[in-house]
């Protein structure tokens, strides 16, 4: 099945008749992973599902039921031989790659002195390393149909110190550092590179885990006052990947509602002011 990329806010196939453009989402199978999925999908692109959890890959791809424009491919983005296994794959079956998303990702909630070196290095090793290997990879295969687009799924525990994340905001932090190397060194051959630090999003794992206080207090600290969407998540995924964003590289979008921007702002002082 061969489709258009003609719409402004896609990448463009090259040559004539070239199939569509070709998306990699790491942590595909599920929440924003999957969003973006869908946004691409929406917006004329194949798109290639890389994920660790085999059973609930297997179950999106029955879901999206669209085996000509989805492949999905089984794999722990921590390991390189599995990587390079996954995007040899895609490539040769797809034939080619335009955009990366790097949004595979694994989070502990401890203090520091309670988090073992192995739950460090589990982290360290998905969230990093996996974005670090799955570049690594993609890379040459972009550059075989002029150049492409990464886009690094942060945190804005990647901006700013948060309780009990010394490994995830860590992993976070490191991975907007990688980011601006992968946009200094790749934009010269025509691969730019930029991440998104979201806030917390309305995802079923937040659903689970963020009780009720931890909901008012996001909610009270949050200009917005809301949970961001997977929908919005994915469509700055999307914009950052388009010919929109042409000349947008090695930036670090926050996508909070405002989070970032309120700094040690109290929420009593916020709620008087707009009395």
């Amino acid at each position: 099945m061969t489709l258009s990329a003609s719409s402004p806010t896609t990448l463009s196939a090259s040559g004539p008749g070239a199939a569509a453009p070709v998306a990699v989402i790491t942590g595909g199978a599920r929440g924003i992973g999957l969003g973006i999925a869908h946004w691409f999908l929406a917006h004329g692109h194949r798109v290639a599902l890389l994920d660790i959890d085999q059973a609930t890959l297997a179950a999106t791809a029955a879901q999206l039921q669209d085996p000509a424009r989805v492949l999905t491919v089984h794999c722990d983005v921590s390991q390189a031989d599995q990587v390079q296994s996954a995007i040899d794959r895609v490539a040769g079956v797809m034939g080619r790659i335009d955009a990366l998303i790097n949004n595979a990702g694994v989070a502990v909630f401890k203090p520091i002195g309670a988090t073992s070196f192995e739950e460090w290095r589990h982290v360290l090793s998905t969230n990093l390393d996996g974005a670090f290997l799955c570049s690594q990879a993609c890379v040459p295969v972009m550059l075989k149909t002029g150049g492409g687009s990464i886009v690094n799924i942060a945190s804005i525990s990647g901006l700013r110190a948060s309780t009990l994340r010394v490994a995830y905001g860590t992993s976070k932090a490191a991975l907007i550092q990688l980011t601006k190397q992968q946009a200094v060194e790749l934009g010269t051959v025509g691969i730019r590179a930029n991440a998104i630090a979201p806030g917390p999003v309305e995802t079923d794992m937040a659903k689970l885990v963020h009780s009720v206080a931890i909901r008012s207090d996001y909610h009270d600290v949050i200009p917005l006052n809301r949970y961001g969407l997977v929908e919005e998540i994915a469509a700055v995924a999307g914009f950052l990947c388009s010919q929109a964003a042409g000349y947008v590289n090695g930036q670090v979008l926050a996508v909070d509602g405002g989070f970032e921007a309120a700094g040690v702002g109290l929420p009593t002082l916020r709620r008087q002011a707009g009395a």
